[in-house]
């Protein structure tokens, strides 16, 4: 007879995680380009990569500094950032790309910084050319 008289116990409803998005991509000068399939693709010796918050922009973002070298005069610098992955890891890729005219096979120093876009919340890995470079937290 108490049973009848106590609430029963209802299901939480199970919180459904949703996947990492950006929510605002940054502007890329680096951007692969269409063009580009036609064109030789070369590496990148990078030498040192810097990942900080820029606390003056609102909302909150990271810069990647970048710093390496190309292997001649003429390559192009691309960079194409990948939408986070479902275990909130961000790939970047990082390469060079080489007209089909002869130049001097003379390094090419790189030194530019990128802004990553704003991302949904959470925290994220970051990887550059499949190795881990750091984290950072959207809010």
């Amino acid at each position: 007879m108490l049973s009848a008289c106590v609430a029963q116990p209802t299901q939480e409803p199970t919180p459904t995680i949703s996947a990492p998005f950006v929510l605002k991509q940054e502007e890329n000068p680096y951007a692969p380009k269409l063009e580009d399939l036609n064109l030789k693709q070369d590496g990148v010796l990078l030498t040192s990569l810097d990942l900080s918050e820029r606390f003056d922009l609102t909302p909150i973002r990271a810069e990647f500094h970048i710093l390496g070298s190309m292997p001649s005069t003429c390559s192009l610098l691309r960079i194409k950032i990948n939408p986070p992955n479902a275990k909130y890891q961000i790939s970047i890729e990082i390469y060079s790309i080489s007209p089909t005219r002869i130049c001097g096979n003379v390094f090419q120093q790189i030194d530019t910084v990128i802004l990553l876009g704003v991302y949904s919340v959470g925290q994220y890995t970051i990887w550059v050319n499949d190795g881990y470079v750091g984290e950072m937290v959207s809010y």
